[in-house]
């Protein structure tokens, strides 16, 4: 090993940090493609990374010039990991590392953090600036889960999570576009999968990263308020739903401190209660209005079918309610290509083939609003 320079990222401006974060050293990776991407002409490269868990390992993917060269779960506690060493200094490598495990509500000793570079014989290039911003906002599908392993694995472990196998990182990567992501397995517009009311998403758009708890993490700057106009998107993408449909079909959630309990009912022929099919097209309406109120130029794309469509009728009026209510015509429903057999990957989620699926589709609606003189 030869001598090596170590500097942490706020000494390394060249270095682009992905993902919503805070204002904080070391930097702490919180969310589904959170991570790091820079230009470095030395021949070796390392990470000094600081991690914890209880439940699930934070996994990390490395992209050396475009290619996936690796994949691992970084320790707990302080470790240090080679990128690359004993490639020829002076010729540019573009470096890419991804979080592929998502934030952790269930987990608060659940963290990732970036502590500094090593390096040897070169220096860090700027970047070229991303064409496009966008963000993406959803549940398990957005999170990667499944995206990864082969079908029949029914372990939910971070093994199994991916940022690159994604339909965000597909769709961001076609488009040249820095993206970040927002999301959480099991999690809906006004409840998960469980008919918890405290797993809406919505509730907590507005935090660094609200869903990651705790002392730690609130220390880690995740509970502050994100700083929007630091990062303007140019399109958010919404990928909500599907999790509150299955709420419809699932026993009530009771609160363990109140005895109350909390369901989004359907009715003996198996159709929604209209009382709560309002509520969730309320949400659907609320979180828009939400999220323009913070991307004032950003198209907003909600997305909606891979795993099912039975939720569509509704989340279709609140979307149609929101643009009639507000005159809003930076708004568009996109359904997605339905999850087949041979698309299923691993927790019978999307597969890489579902993600590449959606990708092409969203890709192609996206270009229509962010390039519309480009070749369709």
């Amino acid at each position: 090993m030869e001598h090596l320079t170590t500097l942490p990222l706020s000494a390394l401006p060249q270095v682009r940090v992905l993902g919503r974060h805070a204002d904080r050293q070391p930097q702490t990776l919180f969310w589904t493609g959170s991570g790091i991407e820079l230009q470095f002409t030395g021949s070796e490269l390392w990470v000094e990374w600081n991690a914890g868990y209880d439940i699930m390992e934070p996994w990390v993917s490395v992209e050396l010039d475009g290619a996936w060269v690796a994949r691992f779960a970084v320790n707990p506690g302080r470790s240090r990991s080679c990128i690359f060493r004993g490639m020829a200094p002076g010729r540019p490598k573009h470096v890419r590392i991804l979080k592929d495990a998502q934030a952790m509500y269930d987990d608060p000793a659940h963290f990732l953090q970036i502590e500094g570079l090593a390096f040897a014989e070169g220096e860090f290039l700027p970047l070229d600036p991303p064409r496009h911003r966008i963000e993406f906002v959803g549940d398990s599908i957005t999170s990667g889960e499944g995206a990864i392993g082969t079908q029949g694995e029914q372990d939910w472990t971070g093994v199994l999570f991916s940022a690159r196998n994604n339909y965000a990182r597909l769709t961001a990567d076609a488009l040249g576009a820095e993206y970040r992501v927002v999301s959480q397995s099991g999690w809906g517009i006004v409840a998960g999968f469980d008919n918890d009311p405290r797993h809406a998403l919505p509730a907590y758009y507005t935090r660094v990263c609200g869903v990651a708890r705790g002392d730690q993490n609130r220390q880690r700057g995740a509970q502050e308020p994100y700083d929007f106009a630091a990062w303007q998107s140019d399109a958010v993408v919404i990928h909500l739903g599907t999790n509150d449909d299955h709420a419809f079909a699932n026993p009530p959630w009771v609160d363990p401190v109140t005895g109350q309990a909390s369901q989004l009912h359907s009715l003996p022929d198996g159709t929604f209660d209209p009382q709560d099919a309002a509520r969730v097209e309320q949400g659907v309406r609320d979180f828009l209005a939400l999220v323009r109120r913070h991307n004032p130029q950003a198209v907003l794309v909600w997305c909606y079918g891979m795993m099912g469509c039975g939720l569509l009728p509704v989340i279709r009026a609140g979307l149609d309610r929101y643009r009639q209510e507000t005159g809003d015509g930076r708004v568009q429903m996109l359904v997605l290509p339905a999850l087949t057999p041979e698309t299923t990957g691993a927790l019978n989620h999307p597969g890489l083939a579902a993600h590449q699926a959606a990708a092409r589709v969203l890709t192609g609606c996206l270009k229509t609003w962010l390039e519309p003189d480009s070749p369709a």
